[in-house]
């Protein structure tokens, strides 16, 4: 595609998730350390919030892997992305997010929440995202 020419599909940011997939696709190993250098990437207070969120996830379901999902911090369970983090940053986004997927045991009724706005976490916060953590691997 030319440069005079919009792309009228992803924008930037998305092929760049995408190209990050597609490298965590090929990679031999996707652990911790890879969740540790997405997050040093990310510019405050993204980072601070992400750290966080990563040791409230790490401590509330120990039986999740940390591993990288489109460049971002994610948790998987017998290889399943259970949630990930998304900062703010990743797409010009308002509020960072944590996301849930469809293998996560958050079903309540016909409708619930998949994801959730992060504008800084207090004690509150924590207990919650603890609590969903836990019912998700449940």
């Amino acid at each position: 595609m030319s440069d005079t020419k919009k792309n009228k599909g992803l924008n930037k940011e998305e092929i760049a998730a995408m190209k990050e997939y597609l490298k965590e696709k090929n990679a031999k190993a996707n652990d911790e350390g890879a969740v540790f250098a997405a997050i040093a990437k990310m510019k405050e207070p993204d980072r601070s919030v992400a750290k966080k969120v990563h040791s409230i996830i790490t401590a509330s379901a120990p039986e999740l892997s940390p591993r990288t999902w489109y460049g971002m911090p994610a948790y998987a369970k017998d290889g399943k992305i259970i949630c990930f983090f998304q900062n703010a940053g990743k797409f010009k986004a308002r509020y960072s997010t944590l996301g849930f997927t469809d293998k996560a045991n958050l079903d309540e009724g016909k409708m619930w929440p998949t994801s959730f706005a992060l504008d800084g976490l207090t004690k509150t916060e924590e207990a919650e995202i603890a609590a969903l953590v836990k019912r998700a691997v449940s």
